[in-house]
């Protein structure tokens, strides 16, 4: 079986991982998500994240993170920008999830970064996801 979207299928995993309070998912490597296993990483929305060779195309190790009292810090991780229907926003457009409490991951000229760092920079790009 291939999988067509590997981000929006990198999202369902964690999302249906959180769910049901696994501490870490396996997830395909490639270079988007690495990208936004980065993001998350320096926003705090996970713990940490590890490379694993398989010999082929490689998987990405993702620590969840939850809470003192074990709520869900990740709850909810959404795909804006499908490969059907791409999604671009300009520096200043770039949409604020729960009014700037969640972020917005951009895929942008400069690299993958999360949507306050692309404003500081003033770059715009392609939204890749929203989580909350």
């Amino acid at each position: 079986m291939s999988i067509q979207d590997l981000t929006a299928d990198m999202l369902t995993r964690i999302r249906n991982a959180v769910r049901n309070r696994e501490k870490s998912v396996v997830i395909i490597s490639n270079k988007l998500n690495r990208g936004v296993a980065v993001v998350l990483k320096d926003e705090g929305y996970i713990t940490d994240f590890e490379c694993i060779a398989d010999g082929r195309q490689g998987l990405i190790r993702v620590s969840l993170k939850y809470g003192v009292r074990g709520e869900n810090i990740i709850n909810e991780i959404r795909r804006v920008s499908t490969s059907g229907c791409r999604t671009y926003s300009a520096a200043g457009e770039l949409p604020r999830p729960l009014q700037g409490l969640g972020i917005s991951i951009v895929s942008t000229s400069s690299g993958i970064m999360s949507d306050r760092k692309a404003r500081e920079l003033r770059v715009g790009g392609e939204v890749v996801a929203t989580v909350c």
